[in-house]
């Protein structure tokens, strides 16, 4: 499967190796918007499927960016939406199959921290699994990583401190927290997201753990970065939309880039 997909998409980039990948989460697409040199829509690329949800464009975005080779997720792929987490997750094998070897993994998420407030980036330092499921299950194929993958530092601890350093050099007040994610579609309850802070979850979200399992498992040096673009359920007394989502990533995205772009430069 992957060398099908591989095939298709090396018609496209020719010599192109991409070192770096980035996986754009809602409302965070504007990066790639901004260095297209050249794009591929999933729905084309064999054993791809499309993202439905508002906010991601679905497609693969190829660009130099400070002279470095990056491929660019624009959009990603939900359990929520009815794919499986082995479709879901596939996106990242192909781009370890294309030579990336670290990954940025964005998202929007909600804060269950209350020194968090909408507008804040985290990086993050944990994820705890809500989603009653693991990408792994099945068969494993040990030409692309271990049965049993050790999860002890799924986030690179050294890319944190790049982050960290890029963010004090934007003067980007940048938080550090444990991301945790369910299924959705539905956003958790009062009562889920106390359990949640119970045991140790700063922000929440519907993504980005089944992808950083499986780039953990691929040998890829991970960077989680969570845009916080609303307080999860009954850390205010605000209803939760989708919208709102959209709104706050749209007005911190300057941040996320300027971040982004010192990333690329410091990143080995």
């Amino acid at each position: 499967m992957i060398n099908d997909s591989i095939d298709y998409i090396n018609t496209y980039t020719e010599s192109f190796s991409p070192e770096i990948g980035i996986v754009l989460g809602s409302g965070l697409g504007e990066l790639a918007d901004k260095y297209n040199e050249f794009a591929i829509p999933y729905s084309d690329i064999p054993h791809f499927v499309s993202s439905t949800v508002s906010g991601h464009k679905g497609q693969l975005v190829f660009a130099h960016i400070n002279d470095r080779p990056v491929v660019m997720m624009q959009g990603r792929n939900h359990y929520y939406e009815g794919y499986s987490m082995e479709e879901i997750t596939y996106p990242i094998k192909v781009l370890r199959a294309l030579g990336v070897k670290t990954i940025i993994l964005t998202n929007a998420a909600g804060a269950i921290n209350k020194s968090f407030q909408p507008g804040d980036l985290m990086v993050i330092t944990d994820h705890i699994n809500f989603m009653g499921q693991n990408p792994l299950i099945g068969p494993n194929d040990y030409r692309i990583g271990p049965r049993f993958p050790d999860m002890s530092e799924v986030y690179n601890k050294n890319m944190i401190k790049i982050v960290d350093a890029a963010a004090r050099h934007l003067k980007i007040n940048i938080k550090h927290g444990v991301y945790i994610a369910s299924s959705g579609p539905s956003y958790e309850t009062p009562a889920e997201i106390n359990m949640a802070r119970i045991i140790g979850a700063d922000a929440a979200g519907m993504s980005t753990v089944p992808e950083a399992i499986v780039a953990n498992y691929c040998g890829m040096d991970v960077i989680g970065i969570s845009c916080i673009t609303n307080y999860a359920s009954g850390i205010s007394s605000k209803k939760l939309s989708h919208e709102e989502v959209l709104e706050t990533a749209a007005k911190v995205k300057n941040d996320f880039m300027k971040l982004i772009l010192l990333l690329l430069e410091n990143v080995k």
